[in-house]
């Protein structure tokens, strides 16, 4: 089979172990994103087999109804909004994804982004790196209040920190993540805006979907205080678009700590978040570690590697299976 596998931005797929399973196979790695997705299904012409990392890539119909010889979509992760799956059904192309997986890392870069911004360290790299010496001070976090909106797998490994910090941990969500606060001693809020308004720290762990799109509105982040931080290394698009810089402009939140952007990658500094000195940015940082890229991989190989043998593994639409393509 022909693989072609998109979006490898750090070129993870050829150092991860389960690489050296596609031997037989010819693999193509492309690592950098193509937006346009006419361009993109000229990329992807040949290939029997397209392995998606997250959602760096949407396929949509029109990519799909332009790709004649593609028989398996390997994903890795939970999330499978960005492809058209009825449409690849309708080709016979099986589509392979598996659970989400460990997701501790995501969790370990939410507080690298708290600390970094509490204490202002790459401000402060950058001043030691240009003469200076002590031009800011920090905030402790003991006592303050840590506002954990969504008590998923995140969510709780996250409070659990807190706590360990000292911190209050008040939690926010659904009807479950609010009884999963209350059984672990955290603090519900009475109301959504108390709970916006006594966070010291207020970290966003959503599953995103069309129902959480939007979630956290321009009025949320109005009632934050001003010396308060925003955390948000879920999804963009939890926030409605364009009200942080906006908040971060007016100063409530005065701080933000952000992983996630509306449209990925940004490249060449544009994005009005980098433009603003009361942010900390990463370039989606939280699943990005060697572990986690080997149990991504490992099970797109799995995909494959069933596929191709004729034993097909993880498909979430086996109708596809038995139709033929042309």
């Amino acid at each position: 089979m022909k693989i072609a596998v998109i979006d490898d931005y750090p070129d993870a797929f050829r150092k991860v172990t389960s690489f050296a399973r596609l031997k037989d196979h010819e693999v193509v790695v492309f690592r950098d994103t193509e937006k346009d997705p006419i361009k993109l299904a000229a990329r992807l012409q040949d290939a029997d087999a397209v392995v998606l990392t997250q959602e760096r890539s949407w396929f949509p119909r029109a990519v799909i109804e332009r790709l004649p010889k593609l028989r398996l979509i390997a994903q890795t992760g939970s999330h499978r909004h960005h492809i058209d799956i009825a449409a690849c059904t309708e080709k016979g192309i099986a589509v392979a994804a598996t659970s989400g997986g460990n997701a501790r890392s995501t969790a370990e870069l939410a507080w690298a982004l708290i600390l970094a911004s509490m204490r202002h360290i790459p401000y402060e790299v950058q001043q030691m790196k240009q003469g200076a010496w002590q031009t800011t001070m920090g905030t402790d976090l003991y006592g303050k209040t840590l506002g954990v909106y969504g008590m998923g797998r995140i969510g709780s490994w996250v409070a659990q920190i807190g706590k360990a910090f000292g911190m209050k941990v008040s939690c926010w969500g659904r009807e479950a993540s609010k009884a999963k606060a209350r059984e672990a001693g955290y603090d519900v809020p009475a109301s959504r805006e108390a709970f916006f308004e006594t966070a010291d720290v207020l970290t966003l762990h959503i599953f995103f979907d069309h129902t959480t799109r939007g979630i956290v509105t321009a009025a949320d982040l109005a009632r934050m205080k001003p010396s308060a931080l925003l955390v948000n290394t879920a999804r963009a698009l939890l926030i409605e678009e364009g009200a942080l810089v906006e908040a971060l402009k007016k100063g409530r939140p005065g701080f933000a700590a952000v992983d996630v952007y509306e449209d990925e990658p940004v490249l060449g500094g544009n994005h009005p978040l980098l433009k603003l000195p009361n942010v900390v940015c990463a370039p989606h940082l939280g699943y990005c570690v060697q572990e986690k890229y080997e149990e991504f991989y490992r099970a797109t190989v799995d995909s494959i590697v069933g596929f191709a043998s004729g034993k097909p593994v993880n498909v979430i639409n086996p109708e596809a299976l038995g139709i033929r393509r042309n």
